[in-house]
């Protein structure tokens, strides 16, 4: 940095009208609002010390920037100014007593409310009609988007007031909803479009359509808070009275805002807002105070480019600039492989920040993000911080483009990732640490091998004992290794090695399922069962045998193929075989038509005291049945338990065979099956 102020006034102008420029014309900023404000205070406070030094396209001389030549001009009879800012207490506390001194009071009743991060929008009303919409500009001239504004709902375009003032001009911000922001983004990532950074940049972008069709599909709110223009009817007294005759009119204004009196009150409110920020539905970024009384407004009056009335108390920012130093590869829960940013710490909204999600490849090549890059930081509430953009212009000549590798940084096994998909995975589901635990919880779970009594913090103890390092372990546990757990007394212990013993005589379907396989789910479980009737046929069949299963596309036949070709996961299956675990298996050509119930819709109601509702409707799917909810002419059967209800009268009213539990229970053992 130049000590020589000449020089560097040059270089803040310079660069100030620049990001100005990305931020209000392109509606893409280059750098963090508070990046910005403190180029902003800088230059401020150089020009005070120098003031003959000032350049004529100095920032500080303006608001905002010139109107887009698509847009016709509007000239703002009273200028949009923007507000003074502060950022700590000892300013707010300085400007109370600017205010007080000035006025010759002791206290100054104040209106506190939120400060939107949106755009700044001026709403012309003629005799009740809502005839012009204009932007903020750059403060004496803005653009004409009224065809825009009419778009967005929640603006009248007809005052509520039988007896409409002859002009009215509000002001307000139009900003997005976090919840239609997110159905926003999640549209546009759909339709292969880049996603919006923030709401604010998707609020302006929406407001500077040429075509009004896109803004009134854009999710925008008018949130009103001052008047520029009142003529033909009383100004009101305080800018209380002022906001409740918006109310009055239709418009919406902060259910935020609070009536204070003097500065230790502005202070508390402060607190309360910034305590509450991440609860609200739109996004902002401080707190604005404002004197209440109107002629004591008039009284105090204005400076260069901001009310003396006024001021706007920010937050600890959201979004820094920091280097990116470094990117590691961390393996999820599931497998999912995430590039984790290690940056130079920063303070981000109150709280030190070093690392940070890059989320996945196709965001580090949408935002050309390299290691040695000035990045832009964001970080809201509890959301993990995450790079947002990245500063081009102060990219360094051996900055180095980010590789995503091709082994599991956790087991060495190969990352895989489907065409068409954005997250690479682990293939070493079965044996890596990073998801040893994800992957028991899911093979012992109720619909895979239902082992009863292994809930998640037994498995947490386990594999935290280092007792259980793959599923296979889970046969060789023994009573007396149970028992040192904190959580499993000599009961629990048997009652557990039972489970586990129980688990070992499934099917097929419940054992490829529980393998935890990519996009292998129950009914595509069932389906290869059916399919192939044995392990060995599923774990040899190409991709194009697998794509002969009902319901599996050449995305599952990958996923599965990939799987068996992982040498580790195979190993892991035969251990669970040498185990004990077992299923009945039966030759290819017993296909699903030549099952005997196949084809047939069967029905279950009322309480089975022999079976769970689960394994009586897996063992009727086994012998080719449709199990479904509703009974109809179509329904072969109708098995009724205790306190079967409407169900079972359907069925006598439509002459549908009935049959109970035995008789369900005789027909299963008839066919081999055991699915007590």
């Amino acid at each position: 940095m130049t000590s020589d102020p000449d020089q560097r006034i040059r270089e803040l102008t310079e660069q100030l009208n620049h990001w100005s420029y990305r931020y209000y014309i392109l509606d893409d900023p280059a750098v963090p609002d508070a990046e910005y404000d403190r180029a902003f205070r800088e230059l401020q406070e150089l020009e005070a010390q120098y003031p003959d030094k000032a350049r004529s396209d100095s920032p500080t001389r303006r608001v905002g920037e010139a109107p887009l030549t698509e847009f016709d001009t509007v000239r703002h009879e009273v200028p949009m100014l923007s507000l003074g800012n502060a950022r700590e207490d000892d300013e707010v506390i300085a400007f109370d007593r600017r205010v007080r001194e000035a006025l010759g009071v002791e206290k100054v009743d104040y209106v506190a409310e939120p400060k939107f991060d949106g755009s700044a929008v001026s709403l012309l009303y003629q005799n009740g009609d809502l005839v012009r919409a204009a932007t903020r500009g750059d403060g004496g001239t803005g653009e004409d988007i009224t065809a825009n504004a009419r778009t967005i709902r929640n603006i009248p375009l007809v005052l509520n007031d039988d007896d409409p003032p002859a002009v009215l001009e509000v002001r307000g911000e139009v900003v997005m909803p976090h919840r239609g922001f997110e159905g926003l983004n999640e549209r546009r990532r759909q339709r292969g479009e880049a996603p919006f950074a923030n709401p604010r940049n998707a609020a302006a972008g929406s407001l500077r359509q040429l075509d009004s069709r896109i803004t009134a599909e854009r999710p925008l709110q008018f949130m009103g808070y001052s008047l520029a223009r009142l003529e033909g009817q009383s100004w009101p007294e305080t800018h209380d009275a002022t906001l409740d005759l918006l109310t009055g009119w239709d418009f919406i204004i902060s259910p935020e805002r609070s009536h204070c009196i003097g500065v230790e009150e502005l202070l508390a409110v402060y607190r309360d807002i910034l305590a509450r920020r991440d609860q609200l539905d739109y996004d902002i970024d401080g707190v604005v105070y404002k004197v209440d009384r109107l002629d004591w407004q008039r009284e105090l009056g204005f400076r260069s480019r901001e009310p003396r009335w006024a001021l706007a108390h920010k937050f600890p920012a959201r979004e820094e600039l920091t280097v990116l130093r470094d990117v590691e590869f961390q393996v999820g829960r599931t497998g999912a492989i995430t590039p984790v940013a290690r940056l130079d710490p920063v303070d981000v909204a109150g709280v030190t920040v070093s690392n940070a999600t890059l989320h996945n490849m196709d965001e580090i090549e949408r935002l050309d993000v390299r290691i040695g890059d000035t990045v832009t930081l964001y970080r809201a509430g509890d959301v993990i911080p995450k790079v947002v953009g990245v500063v081009a212009e102060r990219r360094p000549e051996n900055a180095r483009r980010i590789q995503m590798p091709s082994n599991c940084p956790a087991c060495g096994s190969e990352i895989y990732r489907p065409e068409g998909e954005v997250i690479a995975r682990c293939t070493g589901g079965l044996v890596c640490p990073a998801q040893q635990k994800e992957a028991i919880k899911h093979f012992a779970s109720r619909r895979a091998m239902d082992i009863d009594g292994l809930g998640e913090k037994i498995v947490d103890a386990l594999v935290d004992h280092d007792l259980v390092r793959n599923v296979a372990d889970l046969y060789h546990l023994k009573v007396d290794n149970l028992v040192q757990l904190e959580r499993l007394a000599d009961k629990s212990a048997n009652n557990l090695v039972q489970a586990l013993e129980q688990s070992k005589n499934t099917t097929l379907a419940r054992f490829l399922y529980a393998l935890g396989i990519r996009e292998v789910g129950e009914s595509t479980a069932r389906a290869l069962e059916a399919h192939f009737g044995r392990l060995e046929a599923v774990m040899n069949a190409d991709e194009d045998s697998l794509q002969q299963v009902p319901d599996v596309g050449p995305v599952v036949a990958g996923q599965i193929r990939h799987f068996f070709d992982q040498a580790h996961n195979v190993e892991v299956v035969q251990a669970l075989r040498d185990a004990g675990i077992t299923w009945r298996e039966f030759e290819p050509e017993a296909t699903q038509q030549e099952l005997p119930l196949a084809g047939q819709s069967w029905v279950l109601t009322g309480t089975l005291e022999q079976l769970t509702r689960d394994r009586a409707k897996q063992a009727l799917e086994e012998l080719g049945a449709r199990v479904t909810g509703s009974v109809s002419s179509k329904t072969a059967c109708v098995v009724a338990g205790e306190a079967a209800g409407s169900k079972l009268d359907k069925a006598r009213d439509l002459g549908v065979e009935v049959m109970d539990e035995q008789g369900l229970l005789e027909l299963f053992e008839s066919h081999g099956l055991k699915p007590e």
